[in-house]
Formats: C-alpha cells, sequence, structure tokens
C-alpha cells in the first residue's frame, strides 16, 4: 500500500525516470562493495545497443531477474540440481543469486551469442505471453529467481533489479549485469561510482531502494489495543505485526498522535535485564521510565517498544556479553568478540509504526544518533531531538563512557 509519493527529485525518482525511457542505472550496496551492477529494464527496453554496451563496458554475465510465477510458466528451474544444493539456493536468508538454467530464443536468433540475439532472448522472457516452447536450453542468457518479496525480504541483487523496474511502473523484468574493471576483477566502491560517472549513469544504492520501499509501503498491520494504567497515568496501549519477520511490537500511546504539534516518542528497545529486573549495567530502566514519565507531564506522546533484545542480538547472546564483560570487556568488545554486530538493531518497524499512527512530527527522546538519521531517511520528519539522560551510577559509568565514545551517543 502506498503511502506518501517520492520526491522527483530523489534517487529513486531520477532512476525511474531513466528506466522508463530505456537507459541504464548504475546499482551498487555500500554494505556488500562486491554486489554493484548495472540494471535496465528488459523487453523492447533492452535493445542491441543495451546488450552491446553491457557486454562492452560492463563485460559481466548478461543476466535476467524474474519473479517465481514467470519462471515457473516457462518451465525454468534453479541450476542446481543437487536437493541439498537447491535448498540453500533457496534459503531465504541467503543474498547470494539465484541462477536458473541458461536460455535461448527457439525464434529469430543465429548463434545465439550475438548482442542481437541476446536481445531476441531477453525480449522473449519478458513478454507477458511467453510460453515455455518459445524457449531453448541451454542458451547464453542467464535467468536469475526473485523473492517476490523484493530487497526488503531478500537484500539479493536481482531483487533490488526488480524493485527498481517496478518502482518504474515497468513490467516486473529487469536485465542486469555486473562491472568488471580492465583487470577482469568486479568494480567496486569508488571505482564503480566513477563509471557511472563516466558514463552519465544515475547511480541508487540498495539502501535508499530499501528506505524507499519502507518509506512509501506498510508493513506492518495493528492487532490489537486497550487501556494499560500505570504509575504515570493511563496510556492506551496497542500490539503491531511486523510482516516482514512476524515480531510484534507494542506501542504506548497517551493524547492524540496526529496532530500537526510535533509528538514527543520515544523509541526503546527491549531490554529484559533493564526493564523488568532493574539490571544497574544498563541505563535501560531508568530511560524507558523517565520517557514515560515525561510523556505524562506533556499529556500527549507515544513509546514504541521493539522486541530487539540486547541491541538485536537477542537474550541468550546479551548474557553471553555479559560473561565476557564480566572478564573485562567492554560492550562493543564483547559483541564483537562474540562474532556479533556492535549494534544489529532495526529502526525501520518503528518509523512504519509512527506513519501506520499518522505521526507527522516528532520530538525524539533520544542520545542515540543512529535513530535521528535512521527515521529521517525513512520519511519520519524530525522537529527536535530531546536528550533523555539518567544519572550514571559505579554499575554503569563505564558502559555509559563506551556508548559515549564508542557508539557516539550524546550523552
Amino acid at each position: 500500500m502506498s503511502l506518501r509519493p517520492t520526491s522527483e527529485e530523489s534517487p529513486i525518482a531520477r532512476a525511474a525516470d531513466t528506466l522508463r525511457r530505456g537507459g541504464l542505472v548504475l546499482l551498487s550496496d555500500p554494505a556488500r562493495p562486491d554486489r554493484g551492477g548495472i540494471v535496465v529494464a528488459a523487453g523492447s527496453r533492452t535493445s542491441d545497443d543495451t546488450v552491446n554496451f553491457l557486454a562492452a563496458h560492463a563485460r559481466g554475465i548478461t543476466a535476467v531477474a524474474l519473479l517465481p510465477e514467470r519462471a515457473e510458466r516457462l518451465g525454468l528451474v534453479l541450476q542446481a540440481a543437487d536437493p541439498r544444493v537447491r535448498a540453500a539456493f533457496s534459503a531465504p536468508t541467503e543474498d547470494t543469486e539465484r541462477w536458473l538454467v541458461t536460455v535461448e530464443a527457439r525464434q529469430g536468433v543465429s548463434t545465439g551469442i550475438s548482442a542481437s540475439d541476446r536481445a531476441t532472448t531477453i525480449q522473449a522472457l519478458a513478454r507477458s505471453d511467453a510460453r515455455p516452447e518459445d524457449l531453448t536450453t541451454p542458451g547464453h542468457v542467464h535467468p536469475t529467481l526473485a523473492d517476490p518479496g523484493g530487497v526488503v525480504f531478500r537484500r539479493g541483487f536481482s531483487e533490488a533489479a526488480l524493485d527498481l523496474v517496478r518502482a518504474a511502473g515497468l513490467e516486473p523484468v529487469a536485465t542486469w549485469s555486473q562491472v568488471l574493471g580492465d583487470d577482469g576483477e568486479l568494480l567496486v566502491g569508488l571505482a564503480l561510482s566513477a563509471f557511472a560517472l563516466a558514463h552519465s549513469l544515475p547511480e541508487v544504492s540498495l539502501g535508499e531502494l530499501l528506505a524507499h520501499r519502507m518509506a512509501t509501503e506498510s508493513f506492518v498491520r495493528q492487532l490489537s489495543q486497550a487501556t494499560l494504567p500505570t504509575r504515570h497515568g493511563d496510556f492506551l496501549v496497542r500490539a503491531f505485526e511486523n510482516r516482514l519477520d512476524g515480531r510484534q511490537h507494542l506501542v504506548l500511546s497517551l493524547g492524540e498522535t496526529r496532530s500537526p504539534e510535533p509528538l514527543l516518542v520515544r523509541l526503546h528497545s527491549e531490554c529484559l535485564t533493564g526493564d523488568v529486573f532493574h539490571s544497574l549495567r544498563c541505563d535501560c530502566g531508568p530511560q524507558l521510565d523517565l520517557a514515560l514519565s515525561r510523556i505524562a507531564a506533556a499529556g500527549r506522546g507515544l513509546v514504541v517498544y521493539l522486541r530487539q533484545e540486547g541491541r538485536g542480538i537477542g537474550l541468550l547472546d546479551k548474557i553471553r556479553a555479559y560473561a565476557l564483560q564480566d572478564e573485562g570487556r567492554d560492550t562493543v568488545e564483547a559483541n564483537l568478540d562474540l562474532g556479533l554486530p556492535i549494534d544489529g538493531r532495526d529502526y525501520g518497524v518503528a518509523a512504519q509504526v509512527l506513519h501506520a499512527l499518522g505521526v507527522q512530527r516528532v520530538r525524539l527522546l533520544t542520545n542515540n544518533p543512529d535513530k535521528i538519521k535512521t527515521l529521517t531517511d525513512l520519511g519520519v520528519d524530525i522537529a527536535a531531538r530531546e536528550p533523555l539522560v539518567v544519572a550514571a551510577s559505579p554499575e554503569n559509568r563505564a558502559y555509559l563512557q563506551t556508548k559515549r565514545i564508542k557508539l557516539g551517543h550524546l550523552l
């Protein structure tokens, strides 16, 4: 469901306009610099000249991203024959490409390798009335299988390519190719951006594409609501479900949330040890209590209580990290020693909840600059940041210093 129009000046809007005109877009992923490549809408927009450009300048495999429905209709299966390999390629957590059997158009091609022949094959794949008998296998074009949910479900290049094409309002079939340098190795990082600049290609990052979808579509739904009496007053508690992962989150609100006046908002990640058992290792419990007190005093505001324990690493690993902290590591070192992210929290669902509740502008109760950046990127208008600082204790003083020095918290 669309929530807000995309700005005409946004990278997604510029890329969509380029794709509609038959142009090429460079798609990059700063988190995985080896995954950048060129995307163009398939069908008639993938011409002989387009394929020739990919062969001459990108020099990677010419691939075509397809949705499962189309692949099944065309009788295309994964290249992996071993059921164990096939299961790995199909795993929803994987972001490697899932290669289907190679194909050739049955009619209108000669050797199949020329730019003209490959364009003909790609156009055959993209036709809405395409049938299995229109193709032969093996061939010189490499289809890939994309998750229908796109990059919000699976961070593969095929998913990103199809999301870009769908953002342009085009048939969900995308031609793509990775880019090789003069040495035959994948172009990454700044070299990839320089390639885009040299060929006047608009560049879009996978993060921008994901943020666009999170800001313009809704992936949360409210399940229930009730009155919740607390020592700070009676709050309305709502239960929301994130349809992307099935997790359930809570919102405690007071007063009208849809007013244009900035709303006092706290995003609070679950901390069982601090919120429930009042652990002195952290400041989580006191912060939650102070946030509810501030909202009660203002008479209007809300807390989004996110089920992402231990900065996103989970309860068990959090206790393991505590054990390492007992041996002298700080909170950052403990996570790294366990092979875990320093901070694995995701505030995208919080932005979705705020949009669902009609929150227009917020006064964000936070010391964490990452929350400000993420919410801003996802279309939340932050009118002000309001610090939420509680007194340090001998037990958590080193923890707070680590958050300030290593995590950039504004303490």
